[in-house]
């Protein structure tokens, strides 16, 4: 890919969202071999063939029965591009219904680990296995294909599944009943990879491409305006940072709101960092005693995102004022933000958090968003951050939410809790450095339970607070398993916040993954 002055697009395999829980899955799986994907709601896929032009379509699962007069639809653009097309459960369905086919609902449906047969040779199982070879799949479907459109033959079959993989070679399009993309199908990433190769892409897309073409998006956003960005310290904030300075310069300065609600001793690590070694320009705002009083007594916690969120534009337009102004407020949001706070369709989904860097500004603030991190998973930016030169201390430290430990708190928020919760994470993160644990984990923290249950230290009885501990691995935030730590580590952890934080006295560790869980409590 061609790195110069000019904007280049990357070229884009497009992926139609009907509302899967594994789109984004989809999009991981084609960027791991090395080729830019983009995904759009289904209503808006025309309009994006036209802007993207891409050189294939993904269309994805979805939630919804194509048997439903209701239910989303590919536009007939997807199937007039002449680009290879490859639908995925849902995505297959409404391939077929679409072109001529039958589907309908099921007896036996399929929900989990299944095995295809593969009965005929075909592109997307070259390499994958020979005819009359079976192969591990996850299924997650009620409805099934029952005929095919003119065209079509079948590639492989399940037992409750005739057309588990089809195949139209004229046309270029392909459907599988089963999820390629999930770790559940273990030569799902050899199958999607057949399918880019036949679509003619050649890996070349990676985050020094994505880099330079980032830059120049930057520079054709910004024009000669000015930016204010507000600098965390955590990873999205700081490569945005560095980015857009690489970008822009001077133009950029950055805003570093203070709240009062980090971790034991990050304030004083960002002024000192971002001053002392990039010389971008840094504002320190000490706002510790807003944001407390502001959270005084309040305890569900989509209304402590909705105060630090509300409170942090306003911070950020006063300062703001005092720099005489700025055209562009920058923000680390990645994908994960995003998905988990925008529903495929549009509308407001079954929401699992609102995130306050997402969504835009309110009308009274006259600045423009300016998000270069939106596109990409988190695993993504910390490759940016190593093209940019940042050192490893950042690029590898745990995510952190915006609304800090307010929401780690899982009651109302005060000082005194603030104080306990602030020493038993330091705690928990220094036996995981010291284990060696650290890079292996993708996100470790403590929480502040609203129970309190009795104790006994020394010959006194205490009633103090509970502690949940949490750790887990995953490669992008979108799902998540608890890290299996020894026995031995858990209770020297356990024993050294009971004996050394005042005012806990109970440990417990969860052990959920996402899903069902989410990787925060709150």
């Amino acid at each position: 890919m061609k790195e110069n002055s000019e904007a280049v697009k990357p070229e884009t395999v497009l992926i139609v969202d009907f509302g899967g829980q594994l789109t984004q899955l989809i999009a991981r799986r084609v960027r791991e071999t090395g080729v830019y994907s983009e995904i759009v709601p289904f209503f808006a896929a025309a309009e994006a063939i036209t802007k993207f032009q891409p050189k294939a379509i993904i269309l994805s699962g979805g939630p919804n029965s194509v048997t439903e007069a209701s239910s989303p639809r590919a536009p007939q653009e997807v199937f007039d591009a002449g680009v290879p097309v490859l639908g995925i459960c849902y995505g297959q369905q409404t391939m077929v219904a679409q072109l001529g086919g039958a589907v309908e609902p099921s007896n036996d449906r399929e929900y989990g680990d299944a095995r295809i047969r593969i009965i005929e040779p075909g592109v997307l199982f070259d390499g994958v296995g020979e005819v009359g070879a079976t192969e591990a799949v996850w299924m997650s479907h009620g409805d099934r294909v029952m005929s095919l459109p003119l065209g079509f033959h079948t590639l492989a079959v399940s037992e409750h599944a005739p057309f588990a993989a089809i195949a139209d070679d004229e046309r270029r399009l392909y459907g599988v009943q089963f999820h390629p993309e999930a770790a559940h199908t273990p030569r799902g990433a050899a199958m999607l990879g057949n399918f880019l190769r036949l679509a003619g892409f050649h890996g070349e897309w990676s985050m020094r491409a994505f880099k330079q073409t980032a830059i120049d998006k930057i520079r054709e956003q910004v024009g000669k305006g000015r930016v204010i960005l507000g600098l965390s310290g955590g990873v999205d904030s700081s490569v945005a940072a560095v980015l857009i300075h690489e970008a822009i310069g001077d133009q950029l300065t950055c805003i570093f709101v203070d709240h009062g609600l980090m971790r034991e001793g990050e304030g004083e690590q960002v002024v000192s960092v971002f001053r002392g070694a990039y010389n971008i320009p840094l504002v320190h705002v000490r706002a510790e005693d807003k944001f407390i009083s502001a959270l005084a007594g309040v305890a569900d916690p989509e209304t402590k995102r909705k105060i630090i969120g509300g409170l942090f534009i306003e911070v950020f337009d006063e300062e703001a004022s005092k720099l005489g102004g700025a055209d562009f407020l920058a923000q680390g949001t990645v994908y994960p933000d995003v998905i988990e706070s925008v529903s495929a369709t549009g509308g407001p989904s079954a929401t699992i958090k609102s995130h306050h860097n997402v969504g835009g500004l309110p009308e009274r603030m006259k600045l423009k968003l300016l998000e270069p991190l939106r596109e990409l998973f988190k695993d993504e930016v910390r490759a940016l951050g190593r093209e940019l030169g940042l050192p490893e201390a950042f690029i590898e430290r745990h995510p952190f939410p915006g609304p800090g430990l307010a929401i780690r708190i899982l009651s109302d928020v005060t000082p005194e809790k603030l104080a306990i919760l602030q020493c038993a994470d330091a705690i928990f993160i220094d036996e995981i450095r010291k284990a060696g644990l650290y890079n292996e984990i993708w996100q470790a923290f403590a929480v502040l339970l609203p129970v309190r249950t009795v104790g006994v230290m020394g010959d006194a009885r205490t009633y103090d607070y509970v502690c949940g501990l949490r750790a887990v691995t995953s490669s992008d935030g979108m799902t998540a398993q608890a890290y299996a730590f020894t026995a031995d580590f858990l209770t020297r952890a356990s024993s050294r916040i009971t004996n050394e934080v005042k005012g806990i006295n109970r440990i417990v560790y969860d052990v959920t993954s996402k899903p069902p869980g989410t990787i925060e409590w709150e």
